[in-house]
């Protein structure tokens, strides 16, 4: 017989784990989304990774496999609509089911106000922000039909909320600051089919892409000095609150933005 611990340990590890959950993560083999597959992998859900670069997608998801992991991947161009369609219904049709979306598609291209271009532009946007709309539009298509609820996470950034002092982030800020908007339309719009959305806004992250950023002493000396906490964050900080937002412990949890910053955003 099971003690009442014991009970509540089970009930709680129901509450935060996945079992049973189909995943779509859009960039997840990237440096943030690689940590984030593995770990919603690890609580127990299918993970099926997607994007253009169809070896990188389908080795990441190999090596998950070999841990034991159920994760698999699909062939998607967030830059295409048509391409996200195809993946989408793909998944459902080879899964069964997409219980939860976690968008880890971006990127940013840093040019000053004065030399921005029109292709960097759009680039920028049709990543951060267009792809967003339609990864969430198809995915909700399938989770409406389903009739079973679920949960959509995107990737924000700390700069949906806050500009950069002296660096070339136009595109990267109003795209990322557009997405926090579509976040919480996309959450009104959803919550009578008990489909939560909500985003995961870090800071910097230590990853490939901001790499160079990092490699310089002056630059990342100042970064560090403005966050409370006194460091940069690890693709690990960002895992437990992807987690929240994907597992019933949210369930009453829909809009919102969840800043993973060290405390920047409460210092400004």
């Amino acid at each position: 017989m099971k003690s009442r611990n014991t009970e509540n340990l089970t009930e709680v590890s129901e509450l935060f784990g996945l079992n049973g959950k189909t995943v779509f993560i859009p960039g997840g083999y990237g440096g943030l989304g690689s940590a984030i597959a593995s770990a919603v992998a690890s609580a127990g859900a299918t993970v099926i990774i997607a994007g253009r670069h169809r070896e990188k997608a389908a080795t990441f998801a190999a090596n998950l496999v070999t841990r034991q992991l159920k994760v698999d991947s699909v062939l998607m161009d967030a830059n295409s609509v048509e391409s996200i369609n195809y993946a989408v219904d793909e998944i459902a049709d080879r899964f069964g089911r997409i219980d939860i979306l976690i968008n880890c598609i971006g990127i940013h291209r840093e040019q000053s106000l004065l030399d921005v271009t029109e292709d960097v532009y759009d680039e920028v946007y049709r990543a951060n922000l267009k792809a967003a709309m339609f990864l969430a539009q198809a995915t909700a298509r399938h989770q409406i039909a389903a009739g079973r609820g679920g949960r959509q996470v995107h990737l924000a950034s700390v700069r949906s909320q806050l500009g950069l002092r002296n660096r070339g982030y136009s595109a990267y800020c109003s795209s990322k600051g557009g997405l926090m908007m579509l976040i919480k339309q996309h959450s009104l719009e959803l919550a009578s089919e008990q489909i939560t959305v909500n985003g995961v806004a870090p800071t910097f992250v230590y990853t490939e892409m901001i790499r160079n950023v990092m490699d310089n002493p002056e630059i990342h000396d100042e970064l560090v000095a403005r966050i409370p906490l006194g460091r940069i964050a690890s693709p690990s900080d960002v895992i437990g609150p992807v987690l929240f937002f994907c597992s019933d412990a949210s369930g009453f949890v829909t809009g919102q933005i969840l800043y993973v910053d060290g405390g920047i955003t409460a210092s400004q």
